[in-house]
């Protein structure tokens, strides 16, 4: 463990998992972040699988959320306001003046958290939200804890609870590269979702869940991602779904490598980003792609959506595990 840097006055610390020769994982304390995942491949090579930043002010800088925890509510909530238990909320609207985005500005993703314990297998951090934090109701305390498993799977789990009704809705936001492509077009992509969620001129969903039959949404068969842009949400299992259990939520494929990625979650969304507008140091448009566990997007304005509000009394958890492989 080192420190990187210094946010709101707290130290900001790196934490590598893994052994020599196996999957390793590293994780920053700014928005829990995910900041590297290698994987051993023949003969001694290694291969990083997602797309990290060269130092904590690059992190500070390009605020795409790279690696991060999105929340308080990942994605979107159209016109930045809500209306709960009879009450409108309104919230920063941080995604070019149309809708609130992850949150907000300085979100769940762009602050401090909290290192509670870690060993060479896994770290467990915490964060709490306040009251009004954002513009959001209640109180929230957040614990979020990555494992390596054997023999290439990195679990993630996350819970959380409230003192007062509030939407919660966390996304895993890691931008996959299985190969260092210059971009991820001739990535190899399938989905298990059978719909979707359309979405209007600001990205905001409709309420409509459609079939992705005959639309360039369909990734039900893998295909290559191709050129197309993407920034859409699937809808994984029914919307009773108890989210109890881990399901498969897709696959990737390096056309070069033979490098594999399955995603499984318990989450009954998943959101397509082909990061068309990624811009830092060292990446550009398409460098990578996300595939983001989630709650449906702007859920607290679409009644027939699955809800994300979260109660006293009910505790949330999340789990989602990236399983690696060679082909």
């Amino acid at each position: 463990m080192r420190i990187i840097g210094n946010c709101e006055g707290r130290a900001v610390r790196e934490i590598v998992l893994g052994k020599p020769g196996g999957l390793s994982a590293t994780v920053i304390t700014w928005g829990a972040t995910l900041s590297r995942l290698s994987v051993p491949l023949q003969e001694g090579r290694r291969q990083d699988v997602i797309l990290g930043c060269e130092d904590f002010d690059e992190y500070l800088a390009h605020g795409a959320h790279m690696g991060a925890i999105a929340g308080r509510v990942a994605n979107r909530i159209g016109d930045g306001s809500f209306e709960l238990d009879g009450k409108v909320y309104t919230l920063p609207r941080n995604d070019r003046g149309r809708c609130t985005l992850h949150g907000g500005g300085g979100g769940f993703g762009q602050r401090p958290w909290q290192l509670l314990e870690y060993d060479e297998h896994q770290v467990t951090l915490a964060l709490v939200s306040p009251d009004g934090d954002l513009g959001f109701p209640g109180t929230v305390s957040v614990v979020c804890t990555y494992r390596l498993l054997p023999p290439s799977t990195l679990r993630i789990e996350i819970h959380a609870e409230t003192d007062a009704p509030t939407p919660l809705n966390l996304a895993t936001h890691s931008y996959f590269n299985l190969d260092g492509s210059p971009t991820i077009d001739q990535h190899l992509l399938a989905i298990n979702a059978e719909s979707y969620t359309p979405v209007d001129a600001n990205c905001i969903p409709t309420g409509d869940i459609r079939s992705v039959d005959g639309t360039p949404y369909d990734f039900r068969s893998p295909r290559v991602v191709g050129a197309e842009t993407f920034d859409i949400n699937y809808v994984l299992d029914p919307q009773t779904r108890d989210r109890a259990s881990l399901a498969h939520a897709a696959s990737l494929m390096s056309s070069t490598n033979g490098l594999g990625l399955e995603i499984w979650t318990t989450e009954p969304a998943l959101q397509f980003y082909d990061a068309q507008s990624l811009s830092t140091r060292r990446f550009k448009s398409r460098a990578g792609l996300c595939l983001e566990p989630q709650g449906f997007p702007n859920a607290p304005n679409q009644p027939n959506f699955p809800s994300v509000i979260l109660r006293p009394g009910t505790p949330y958890r999340q789990v989602t595990e990236y399983r690696l492989s060679l082909g």
